[in-house]
């Protein structure tokens, strides 16, 4: 019996689970909002958490975002595969073969058209309890997002909010 490793295994968008782009914003360290996005699975793969875990991860590598590195600055880098399309209400997020999207709410979206950007955290950590349609208890993201394994398991990119042109 021969077992192909994940690492040479090829990525299927299945292995990922649900995905779920979860926004907020937040009081930067400059005093003004800050629009941010959480994308991660619901470790519902048919391989279960671990599963999940590390296809995100395949995912993120894949397309050049560093898992536990540095922060990206996608609109210093036009060539970035990953991008944010914000447009009639709508956020959404892209990557080669993968799009997610989300509501934000008001606060967000007049953030992210100041700035001009949004904060993506895309951790690698399942969060199987915060479930798509479901309202998150702001103790409950601000517990799952600002834990140190969230963090340290997550690509995190600055990403130009970019609308359609007409």
């Amino acid at each position: 019996m021969t077992s192909t490793s994940s690492a040479t295994r090829p990525f299927g968008v299945s292995d990922l689970g649900t995905l779920v782009v979860l926004p907020w914003s937040g009081e930067a360290s400059d005093g003004g909002d800050m629009p941010y996005l959480l994308a991660y699975s619901l470790g519902d793969a048919a391989g279960g958490p671990e599963a999940s875990a590390a296809a995100v991860e395949r995912l993120l590598r894949t397309n050049g975002l560093p898992v536990g590195g540095d922060l990206i600055d996608g609109t210093e880098r036009p060539s970035l595969p990953v991008g944010l399309l914000v447009e009639a209400g709508r956020a959404v997020l892209t990557l080669p073969g993968l799009s997610a999207q989300c509501a934000p709410p008001p606060e967000w979206l007049a953030a992210a058209r100041q700035r001009g950007y949004a904060y993506l955290v895309f951790t690698t950590r399942p969060w199987p309890e915060a479930a798509p349609g479901e309202p998150v208890a702001p103790e409950a993201l601000a517990a799952f997002a600002g834990a140190e394994e969230t963090l340290a398991d997550a690509a995190h990119v600055i990403l130009p909010a970019r609308g359609l042109r007409g």
